[in-house]
């Protein structure tokens, strides 16, 4: 997939795909952190998946100018997108953030960026 047609993919399928890699990444390093209770594990992975965690990460790495010029790009895209309907455990822009960044994910992959997941994710873990 070329960089013109992804930027044609619908940010909530991109998000979709960002979502289960994200959260595998989590599962990941919270095993690898030695906790072996799923009770735990899946206590401690809120901190990580949940849109407010993932919105507060967006935020951060985007004040320190973490991202890209076309990472931007497709960061203002998602942002920009149309949506009315989020869960009810947080407001509109709270779930845009976070849909931003699981977005962001998705179309690194489709690149094939696997480095460039990495560098975030490790960002987000450290």
């Amino acid at each position: 997939m070329n960089l013109s047609s992804l930027m044609e993919v619908n940010v909530l399928v991109l998000a979709y795909l960002g979502d289960t890699i994200y959260e595998n990444y989590v599962r990941k390093y919270l095993i690898l952190k030695g906790i072996s209770n799923v009770d735990s594990l899946q206590k401690e992975a809120i901190n990580y998946v949940s849109a407010k965690g993932q919105a507060m990460y967006l935020t951060k790495m985007v004040e320190e100018e973490f991202f890209t010029e076309e990472e931007m790009a497709v960061i203002k895209r998602a942002r920009n997108y149309k949506t009315t309907s989020h869960p009810k455990s947080c407001d509109i822009i709270t779930y845009k953030h976070a849909t931003v960044l699981e977005a962001l994910i998705g179309y690194l992959d489709l690149l094939g960026k696997k480095e460039r997941i990495n560098e975030i994710m490790n960002f987000i873990l450290k």
